[in-house]
Parts: structure tokens; sequence; C-alpha cells
């Protein structure tokens, strides 16, 4: 999902690469002395994990990296990056694995294609979902506005002090992958973007439109446990069709199901690591990640914590893991 719970704030092309040499943006250092798994021995060693920006990609982590701990040795070193930033790490060995994977394309072109520092290593079993959204209340009382040709009609009522007269469309991190200027724009919609700035606020505003009955619109995206206490309700935009995203200044359609992969670097794939296949086997379900997502975020459990709980409830699926 990044281009797509804490606090965390995106930079310009520049500034992530900036980061990139620097620091990981609000992590540990790209660049810093911890080094990948053992190369060749079979002993894990350090296990490197990028963290991406939202809690469904934590929950990934926490248990991943819990599994990665308790039951193979390895010492977990977990990076809280901004997702083009971590594949930037796979060439230098300073990142091993990405969990979470949606659908870059351009991203893969360039690492897996181009400078082969990267592989892919199959589907995580999550099925990612991105759109539009609106809370219950307001699909309810106006069950038309569920239809993108409708939008414009109440454009008026989604106006904010940010959004230059026209209506809000609210968008998270501004890393998140997103078409929504290009959609609002190719729709001939009168509406205009505005980043929440992070997953944590996105949510907070959703939380209170339905609460406080106030007109909201914005991206979001599944598996997401905030569904579990929200059902927002799903815009109709035109359907996804193979290759109608091609040209992102062109977008005028929905966005695609996303089947999550995992990523590793192509020097982590060759260590020898047993951290290597348990990220090749890992494998759960959107339920499976909003159960530890929603621990984290809701129940204010450490991310230790909600992998324990996690693990310890499902002792054959991670057998299937370790093997």
């Amino acid at each position: 999902m990044a281009k797509q719970a804490r606090q965390w704030r995106a930079g310009s092309a520049g500034i992530a690469a900036l980061c990139l040499t620097l620091s990981a943006c609000g992590g540990a250092k790209v660049g810093d002395s911890s080094a990948g798994a053992d190369s060749g021995s079979g002993k894990c060693g350090n296990f490197n994990l990028a963290v991406n920006p939202w809690v469904g990609y934590e929950a990934d982590a926490a248990v991943v990296g819990y599994v990665a701990e308790h039951e193979l040795g390895c010492k977990v070193v977990k990076k809280d990056l901004k997702a083009e930033i971590g594949w930037q790490g796979f060439e230098t060995g300073q990142v091993d694995a990405i969990l979470e994977n949606w659908g870059h394309e351009d991203l893969e072109k360039k690492y897996i294609t181009q400078q082969k520092t990267a592989v892919s290593l199959g589907q995580t079993g999550n099925k990612g979902i991105i759109g539009w959204y609106i809370p219950p209340w307001l699909a309810k009382k106006y069950p038309d506005i569920t239809n993108w040709k409708n939008l414009n009609k109440y454009a008026s009522k989604f106006k904010t002090s940010e959004s230059g007269g026209k209506g809000q469309l609210l968008d998270g991190d501004p890393s998140y992958q997103t078409n929504d200027e290009a959609l609002a724009k190719n729709l001939k919609l009168d509406f205009k973007v505005v980043y929440a700035g992070s997953e944590t606020a996105l949510i907070q505003a959703f939380r209170d439109a339905e609460q406080n009955k106030k007109w909201v619109i914005g991206y979001f995206y599944e598996p997401q446990w905030f569904f579990s206490e929200v059902p927002l309700v799903h815009v109709e935009l035109p359907k996804h069709t193979p290759g109608c995203d091609a040209e992102p200044a062109k977008v005028a359609c929905d966005y695609p199901v996303f089947d999550l992969d995992k990523i590793v670097s192509t020097r982590f794939a060759k260590s020898g690591s047993p951290a290597y296949d348990l990220v090749k086997n890992f494998r759960w379900t959107n339920d499976d990640q909003n159960t530890v997502a929603k621990y984290i975020a809701l129940d204010k459990m450490s991310p230790e914590a909600a992998a324990k709980k996690w693990v310890e409830a499902n002792p054959d699926k991670v057998k299937a893991w370790i093997g």
C-alpha cells in the first residue's frame, strides 16, 4: 500500500533519498552497521525487517519477528521505513525482507528485473483492497452517494478549510499508493485531495464522522481492523479493468484487488538463513492480520504481546511456516 499505527510523515523524493543516506525517516538507520543474515551458514544471525507505516503491516512484522526470534533464534532488527526506502535497502544488505508489497510495479521493475537486488517470495494470503469510503450514517441517509456519478451533487457538503472551495477527499499518509488526485481530475469531480498524514489520523476522522454525523469521504483499505468498529461503506468508482491504470496521470478507474506478496533481497535469498524459509512460508488471512492489528491498535497491546497471543492460539499455522 505504501507509495501508502503511528504518526508517520512523508517527504519528497529528494528527502526520501536523503533519508536513505542519513536515517530511516523515523526509524532505524538504513545504512547502520547491522549486517544481514549470516551468508551460507544456515544460522539466522541478524534478520533486518522493514516495517511500513500502517498497523496491518506492523501485525505482519510482529508475528514474523516473534517467530523468528523465539523459534529460530534470530536477532530481529525492525526498521520503520516508507516502502521505496525499504526497497533501496536491499542492495546494501540493510533490509532483508518486506512482508507486504502492494503491487508496486515500478519498484518491481527497478529492483527485481533491472537491478536484480530483490526477489518475490510469493503471496502472503492477504487480499488488498483500496478505495473511497464514507461513514455508514451517510450511506444510509443518502444511498445514491455510493455511486461516484452522484458525488458532485454533494461536493459542497464535504468542503473544509483545507480543500479550497471544493469537496475534501481525505487521504492518509502521502507515501501510500494512491491514484486519488488523478481520479478526481479525470472523473471531473469537484474534490481536492487533502492528506490526514497518517493511518491513525485517517481512522480518527472516520470515527468522528460516524459518531458526530460529519461529512467525510476518504481513501481507505482492507485488510483493516477498523471495519469491525465502523463498517465503512465503499463508494463505487468505474470498474477496474486490466491496463486502465497503466498511465498514472490518466487513471479513471477503481483500484484493483491486490494479491499482497513478500519481497526479499537477493543476498538474503542466498544466505541460507532459516528466516528466509520463514518468510517464504509465511501465509495468513485478512482475518488473521486484522486480529493482531486490533490487539495493537485498539487493545493497546505491544506488538510483542500481540504476536505472542496470536502465535500461541495458532500453533498449526506457525508450524507450517517453520517446517
